[in-house]
Order: C-alpha cells, then sequence, then structure tokens
C-alpha cells in the first residue's frame, strides 16, 4: 500500500472509531510528537490508549482538507469539529511497509491566538473561503 493511502486510511478508521484498523496501520515502535502541548507517544499500545481515550475520540466527523506527498512522507491537513469549537492539525506522516513509523502533529483551534494589533493595518481576518491555497 502507497503511503498515501495507508495516512488514508488512518483519518478514515479514527473518524469511524475503529481502535483495531488504526493498530494495524500504526508500527509497534512508532513515534509521534505533538509539540503544541509538548508530548511524545511512543508506540503503537501508546498511541491507541491516548486517541481512543474516552474524553478525546468522541463523535467528532474528521474533514480531511490537504493532502501532499513525498516518497515516504505525507503530510495532511485535517479539521475536526466538537460542539462550538474547531480543531485542525497538520500532520507530517513517515510511512515505511505499509505502516506509520513516525509522525508530527500540530493540533490548534483556529483563532485561538489573537493577532498581535501592530499588524491590524496589515493583514486581513481569514475566512472561510480555502480557494486561495488551491491550486
Amino acid at each position: 500500500m502507497e503511503p498515501v493511502e495507508v495516512v488514508a486510511r488512518l483519518w478514515e478508521r479514527i473518524e469511524a472509531r475503529d481502535w483495531d484498523g488504526v493498530a494495524g496501520l500504526i508500527a509497534e515502535d512508532a513515534v509521534i510528537e505533538w509539540p503544541v502541548s509538548g508530548e511524545r507517544i511512543v508506540g503503537r499500545a501508546n498511541f491507541i490508549a491516548v486517541t481512543s481515550d474516552d474524553d478525546y475520540s468522541d463523535e467528532r466527523p474528521v474533514e480531511v482538507l490537504r493532502v501532499l506527498t513525498d516518497g515516504d512522507h505525507v503530510v495532511t491537513e485535517v479539521e475536526m469539529s466538537q460542539d462550538h469549537v474547531v480543531y485542525r492539525a497538520v500532520s507530517l506522516w513517515t510511512v515505511r511497509a505499509g505502516e506509520i513509523v513516525e509522525a508530527r502533529e500540530y493540533w490548534t483551534c483556529p483563532g485561538q491566538d489573537p493577532a498581535p494589533r501592530w499588524r491590524a493595518g496589515l493583514v486581513e481576518p481569514l475566512g472561510g473561503d480555502r480557494s486561495a491555497l488551491s491550486g
């Protein structure tokens, strides 16, 4: 299976809450880093335990916004909504022999960090239009 297919299936199985299916895509000794929260998840079992936790894995739909690939490396941008909060992640995946062996994911909530006032005359607020990034 190509790396992009592995990662596509990963997001599909996360959305379906198919934790056995997710486990089948993660290497036993995989390392997943979350720099925003300063955490490193070492090993398939720990990744599954974190992502399947009831506080983390409720019924959020997963929308894949963008996928970029380069050999064994796949970058995804996804969005998950929960109640009135939108979570977005940019994830950098490394896939070898059909398994995810490492990743670095940047999870945040769009608009969470206030823009500095000094930039007000130089920028405009982001809207819901993603067309500027496609093409």
